[in-house]
């Protein structure tokens, strides 16, 4: 059976950082494109950051570039995201998704997370 699960969320202060973890089970991680997606109140979900399997080419969205890092380590099934200089319009619940075969990340990614809250106040 496959697993997402994120944590690392919770509540920080703008200007704070948090760092991410997306555990992967059931499925062969190595071969598989990981994103990191997010939804606010009230808004779409949204792509934040995709890494690639293979030769780990990275992505980012233009309002966390600079700020965030996506990272995987296959030994261990696991991707991260590095956030720094959180500001408010972080908000969001944070998703972690992947998928095979591609060469890029979107909504319709196979495999999703339950996602964790982070929540930046001003």
């Amino acid at each position: 059976e496959v697993h997402l699960v994120e944590s690392g969320g919770g509540l920080v202060q703008a200007g704070g950082s948090l760092r991410l973890s997306c555990a992967a089970s059931g499925f062969a991680f190595d071969d598989y494109v990981i994103g990191w997606f997010r939804q606010a109140p009230g808004k779409v979900r949204e792509g934040v950051s995709c890494i690639l399997n293979g030769d780990g080419t990275t992505y980012y969205t233009d309002s966390v570039r600079g700020r965030f890092t996506i990272s995987r380590d296959n030994a261990k099934s696991a991707a991260y995201l590095e956030m720094n200089d959180l500001t408010p319009e972080d908000t969001a619940v944070y998703y972690c998704a992947a998928d095979v075969g591609s060469n890029w990340c979107s909504l319709g990614m196979e495999y999703w997370g339950k996602g964790t809250l982070v929540n930046v106040s001003s």
